[in-house]
């Protein structure tokens, strides 16, 4: 059976999430962050080297990294389900934004949650770089939900989870404003029965 080590706050979220919308059996082994310096436990350390979160562990085959881990679980179900057929159109756009999520979204949005934790007298070249890439991937996501009701097309796949919990951290940080498409996107996703679930046990 498949074990998810989740680690509180942080985007092991995706993981349960996937596991909920195939309804596949799994078993979650919680780790705390350390509630002074926010930092992973060491017992993540026990279990994979990089002692980050997510980690997925089915027999002898352990694994980090949030799109690895659902290509795994995806390759698992054999209803073909949340991923579109390989070779088609919404197959390439599906990939695009499975790996944008960490690719491209994941510094800025990141490196800003870093900025707001502490106090820092400014960086005109760091600010201006962030907010640049900010307004740019942003605008990209917008534009494709303004056209589309998920990232691969009309269908929703794992790639609508990578990008929901990028997108959730951006929107816990005050940087969507003006976004509305993404607003109501996000709205319609966390709707989702298999979502509520996720957040529930994790």
């Amino acid at each position: 059976m498949i074990t998810v080590h989740h680690l509180n706050k942080s985007r092991s979220t995706r993981v349960l999430w996937l596991l909920e919308e195939l309804r596949l059996p799994y078993q979650i082994e919680h780790h705390q962050r350390d509630p002074l310096t926010q930092l992973a436990p060491a017992s993540l350390a026990k279990i994979h080297p990089l002692s980050k979160a997510p980690i997925m562990v089915d027999g002898d085959i352990t694994l980090c990294e949030s799109a690895a881990i659902l290509e795994y679980i995806l390759d698992q179900d054999k209803s073909g389900q949340l991923r579109p057929q390989k070779q088609s159109k919404s197959y390439y756009q599906y990939l695009e934004w499975l790996h944008f999520a960490e690719g491209s979204l994941s510094l800025p949005v990141i490196t800003t949650l870093f900025m707001q934790m502490e106090d820092r007298g400014g960086n005109a070249a760091m600010d201006g770089y962030i907010a640049k890439e900010l307004n740019l991937d942003f605008s990209y996501i917008d534009e494709t939900l303004s056209k589309q009701n998920y990232f691969a097309g009309d269908q929703f796949t794992a790639a609508d989870i990578m990008m929901t919990i990028s997108l959730e951290i951006a929107a816990s940080l005050n940087i969507l404003e003006g976004r509305e498409n993404i607003k109501a996107y996000l709205s319609r996703v966390q709707a989702r029965e298999a979502y509520q679930k996720a957040r529930a046990f994790g």
